[in-house]
């Protein structure tokens, strides 16, 4: 066996509405198809791929779900670089901006409505 890549991550959530609005209004992700659950979420999706699965609750997490999860954030790699910290700044949202000189990355460091750990990685030469 052999892995490939990270196929998506799963976040719990008792603000689906706003949080759906943020990956879609932030992020550029589009919410998409999603499996029929006993259980409210959507599926965001970039390029054919759902890679943000939302979870809906009321407060409580779903039952054998992981209580203490100790995920300090997570990753996508990006093009448009300007034009994403462009929209940043028009939406006066809160980022850090980090240039990895060493690999020639440059990331964004957000936070979604959550408070989640979001990273937006660009190639350092990505300049549209």
């Amino acid at each position: 066996m052999q892995v490939r890549r990270l196929d998506h991550v799963n976040i719990q959530t008792t603000r689906l509405d706003k949080m759906v609005a943020w990956y879609e209004e932030i992020l550029g992700l589009r919410t998409g198809p999603r499996p029929v659950f006993p259980f409210p979420g959507a599926w965001l999706y970039t390029d054919g791929d759902a890679v943000i699965h939302l979870v809906g609750h009321d407060g409580d997490p779903a039952v054998g779900s992981e209580q203490n999860l100790k995920l300090e954030h997570f990753a996508l790699t990006a093009t448009g670089k300007d034009t994403f910290e462009s929209k940043l700044n028009e939406r006066k949202h809160h980022y850090e901006r980090l240039e990895l000189e060493g690999v020639g990355l440059v990331q964004f460091h957000l936070r979604d409505p959550d408070g989640n750990h979001v990273h937006v990685d660009f190639a350092g030469n990505d300049n549209d």
